[in-house]
Order: structure tokens, then C-alpha cells, then sequence
């Protein structure tokens, strides 16, 4: 087995290039410290969700109720000067509650368009998976064609759009599996763990209160996110770079060709091309908010599970020896090859 080492080496970017995109990512600074007057600890919670903004990914967070995913996100769009709408997502939901749909006029003698609210900048999807399938497929549009049809007429979306989801786990009391064709449309799915002990101490100290209100500023603009998504698109990334991270999605659907035979009984689907394209731009996402030109291995390693956790779909054997898709993937990062 080959080991996993990182070497970062990439093609030496320019000076001024290096220094234009330090100054043009000052403003990540700006919004996590603005989150963080509102989000305590949540570090790795607020970084992802920046990438997904960054990289124009939707984001699916999972985790049991009150580690302030719904706070999370409604605090980002304040820090935004951006639309933001919610829907609580419940059993009794229909698609037209989502995407909007035609009234008729009596008056009139015709139908009107009433639009649900997926038109919006920043979409809240509270409790995804408490409502059935239909519902949520009323989403698979508008998250991958940035458009809704209503009747006979599409309709754009605003720009930027993003659906930032948040879920409970799937063994929680009434909640329903998300489709797989909903899933790979989510750029990263993250798993928001319990604060440590410090950090609930400052929940505590924070919050412990009747009156509490935290109060956050706009720090950033869409005028500014689209200027950053330009500069994205030029961080450089490696040939060998691209090819090692084909090689780890490929080793989702072939995991012995890649010397991990002992895997392949555990997966039922490997990553879709979706992922090898997400993992790209969440890599130079991550690159830019360090201020980087160019990618190194350790920014596919430190995104590279956020990307490939919901895609790679494991099988009954995997479920009965409690190997989760997590453990997969780690097993093979560490078994393909650094460049």
C-alpha cells in the first residue's frame, strides 16, 4: 500500500497574483468574525459553509436537534446583504408550497403565477427529510438548472441561489431517506458534532439569558462573492493534482484497482462525475480562503470527505459490519497515491 504522503508541490504562482488574492479574500475574516458573535466554536460548520458559498455549492448539514445548523445558516444570510427565505419542511408539505404555482382568476378568466419561495438568494430547507419524496424533488431543478417550472413557464432564479439544507439523522422518529439524485446535487453534506466543554461553557455564558439577542452586521455583498468565484476559477490546479483526485473518485466505483480490493464489498455506488467537479471547486474554495493560488493535496484531503460522504452509497454488508461511507473514503485516501 502506498503511503499517504502530501507534497505540496504545484507550480509557483506570481507574486502579485499570490498578494491579489490575499487582499480579494480579506473579507472571509470579516464574515466568520461576524458569525462568530453568534456561532461559538462551530469552526469547521462556518468554513464549509463559506466554501459552499464560495464555490456556488449547495450544502446539506446533518446533525441531532440544537447544534445551531438552522442559527448557522440564518446568521450567514444576515451577514450577507442577500435574500433569504425559510420552509420548514413537515409531512404535510406539497411540492406547490416550494416552487409556487398557477391561481386561477375567476375575474380575470386566467391563470396567475404565484411564485413559492425558492425565489430567493439564500434558501433555508429546515428538517429536509421530515417531508416525503415528492417534496423534496421539487428542489432537483432549481438546485441543478438554477430554474423552476411552474406550469408552462420556467423562471429563472435570483443569483447567487444556494439551498443550505439541514437534516436529522436518519434513525431519528419520522423522517424519510432523501432520494440519491437530491443528494449528489448537494455540493457537501457536513456532520455537525457536539460542542467540547469549553465551547459549552461559552454557550452558556452567551445565552444563558431571557433577553438574549445577538445582533450582526451585512460584510459582504453578491457583488463581492461573484468578483471571488472569478477568482476562483483562475487558482491553479496542478495537472498531477487533477489526476490524483480522478483517481479517488474513480477508487469509489473501482476500489480494487486501486489496491483496496477489501472495499469493494462495501460499496453499492461509487461518486458520479458531480463529485470529481465539486471536489475541484471546493479544493480551490479552500484554497482561496488561505489566501493561496493554487491547490495543494491537503485541501482535496481536508474537503475531499464533505464532498464524497453522500455520494458514495454503501451496501447491506457494509450496514451489518457498521462500515459507513466515511470509512471508506478514508481508507482510500490513504491508498491512493500523492502525486
Amino acid at each position: 500500500m502506498t503511503t499517504n504522503q502530501t507534497d505540496n508541490t504545484v507550480q509557483p504562482p506570481a507574486p502579485e497574483e499570490q498578494e491579489r488574492i490575499r487582499n480579494e479574500a480579506s473579507w472571509v475574516k470579516l464574515l466568520r468574525q461576524e458569525m462568530g458573535k453568534v456561532i461559538v466554536g462551530q469552526k469547521y460548520l462556518v468554513d464549509r459553509l463559506i466554501i459552499g458559498l464560495l464555490a456556488n455549492g449547495h450544502v446539506l448539514l446533518e446533525g441531532v436537534p440544537g447544534l445551531a445548523k438552522t442559527l448557522a445558516v440564518k446568521t450567514l444570510a444576515q451577514c450577507m446583504k442577500a435574500e433569504f427565505k425559510r420552509i420548514q419542511f413537515t409531512p404535510d408539505l406539497l411540492p406547490a408550497d416550494v416552487v409556487g404555482t398557477l391561481i386561477y382568476s375567476p375575474s380575470k378568466g386566467e391563470f396567475t403565477t404565484k411564485k413559492g419561495p425558492i425565489f430567493t438568494n439564500l434558501l433555508l430547507a429546515d428538517e429536509i427529510n421530515r417531508a416525503p419524496a415528492k417534496v423534496q424533488s421539487a428542489l432537483l431543478e432549481g438546485m441543478q438548472e438554477r430554474q423552476v417550472t411552474i406550469g408552462d413557464e420556467t423562471f429563472m432564479l435570483p443569483k447567487p441561489f444556494l439551498v443550505l439544507a439541514t437534516e436529522n439523522p436518519i434513525d431519528q422518529e419520522g423522517t424519510y431517506p432523501l432520494p440519491e439524485a437530491q443528494m449528489d446535487r448537494f455540493m457537501l453534506k457536513l456532520l455537525v458534532d457536539y460542542p467540547d466543554r469549553e465551547e459549552e461553557l461559552k454557550i452558556l455564558e452567551s445565552n444563558a439569558n431571557v433577553s438574549v439577542e445577538h445582533q450582526v452586521s451585512p460584510v459582504v455583498d453578491a457583488e463581492t462573492i461573484f468578483r471571488s468565484r472569478t477568482i476562483i476559477d483562475s487558482i491553479y490546479l496542478d495537472e498531477k493534482l487533477k489526476g490524483y483526485l480522478v483517481d479517488v473518485v474513480l477508487a469509489t466505483r473501482n476500489p480494487e484497482k486501486y489496491g483496496a480490493s477489501e472495499l469493494s464489498a462495501f460499496i453499492r455506488f461509487g461518486a458520479s462525475p458531480r463529485a470529481t467537479i465539486s471536489l475541484a471547486l471546493a479544493s480551490k474554495a479552500a484554497a482561496f480562503m488561505q489566501g493561496r493560488s493554487f491547490v495543494t493535496p491537503q485541501d482535496i484531503k481536508d474537503i475531499g470527505l464533505d464532498v464524497l460522504r453522500h455520494r458514495v452509497i454503501i451496501s447491506y454488508e457494509a450496514e451489518a459490519e457498521n462500515v459507513s461511507s466515511d470509512d471508506i473514503i478514508k481508507k482510500i485516501f490513504e491508498t491512493v497515491p500523492v502525486p
